[in-house]
């Protein structure tokens, strides 16, 4: 009987040092907010890079507070607000969709121009080895860009990856993606508007927050040395400031390989960050529309169209 006490003591007590943890976290976010804004210096000096100890250490930080609990709950924060006076004036809320849904569409309607760069290239890498069996290929004036092309073949994953991470929130806008909705499509448009909230708060910000928790360090462990690693602590980020330097990863999976493999690091963090954003936009939506009534669903929703008539293929790629 005393351990059972005790051990149930143990549990609430931690569950209440959680809640006072939590609660101190976000109350001193909102003095973090207010430091960044104020001191712009302290982490964004590195992009002027002069090499300088200033330099470094504001890297340090920038790459410190890019993973770490303070930006989560300062992001936090933000939502928090922002949410509460789109409870209270709609019209505010709508507006934070409107603003959120285009970003995803413009993201979206620009890189799905990588698809056709993809094709042409690899047009030209069909042409160039069997009909005029060039080892290479070189593009420009004066002084070229003159890669094997193996390289130009290995790049095309590049674009793959364009494509995928920069039009995935499109393509949820427009309705693209795959859905299997054996209890969704049966519900009531209300309880619909339910499941939707439920899925941004449970399924997309959770998973887009651990994507951008595990690919912010995964990047910049492929961009500086010292690799710094998501275990440090500010002090040690800040010790670690006067031996960093920039090792920006260049190496292939084969000797004349395509060599910027970083840049598909990069396209996590974006991905992780566009899913963050559209789940916020979702959640929103759908919140709008189970408030509103059937009369809103679609409001201010910016699709693309094949045109009159094509309807019924809209949706379906």
């Amino acid at each position: 009987m005393e351990n059972e006490s005790g051990a149930g003591t143990g549990f609430f007590g931690a569950l209440f040092e959680g809640i006072i943890w939590f609660v101190q976290s976000l109350g001193l976010a909102f003095y973090n907010i207010a430091y960044a804004i104020t001191h712009p210096s302290a982490w964004l000096d590195w992009i002027s890079w002069n090499n300088t100890p200033e330099d470094k250490l504001s890297l340090m930080k920038f790459v410190y507070y890019g993973g770490s609990t303070e930006f989560f709950f300062a992001v936090l924060a933000i939502l928090l607000v922002v949410t509460g006076i789109g409870i209270w004036r709609r019209e505010f809320m709508w507006g934070c969709v409107r603003v959120l849904e285009a970003i995803a569409n413009t993201s979206g309607r620009f890189f799905a121009w990588a698809g056709l760069l993809m094709v042409l290239q690899q047009i030209i890498i069909v042409f160039m080895q069997r009909i005029f069996t060039r080892p290479d290929i070189s593009f420009g004036f004066g002084i070229p860009l003159q890669f094997d092309i193996s390289w130009f073949a290995e790049e095309l994953k590049l674009y793959n990856a364009l494509v995928v991470c920069m039009c995935v929130t499109y393509t949820f806008v427009q309705g693209g993606h795959v859905r299997v909705d054996l209890i969704y499509a049966a519900v009531k448009f209300r309880t619909k508007r339910m499941i939707d909230m439920f899925g941004s708060i449970m399924f997309m910000l959770p998973s887009a927050t651990l994507i951008w928790m595990y690919g912010w360090y995964f990047l910049w462990r492929h961009l500086v040395t010292p690799k710094p690693a998501a275990s440090w602590d500010l002090e040690r980020a800040e010790r670690s400031a006067r031996a960093v330097r920039w090792n920006v990863e260049t190496i292939g999976f084969s000797p004349n390989g395509f060599n910027g493999y970083f840049l598909f690091k990069i396209l996590l963090v974006a991905f992780a960050g566009l899913v963050f954003l559209h789940a916020i936009a979702f959640f929103y939506r759908s919140y709008l529309e189970w408030k509103e009534g059937p009369e809103s669903e679609g409001k201010y929703l910016d699709r693309d169209t094949l045109g009159e008539g094509e309807e019924a293929y809209e949706g379906t790629h």
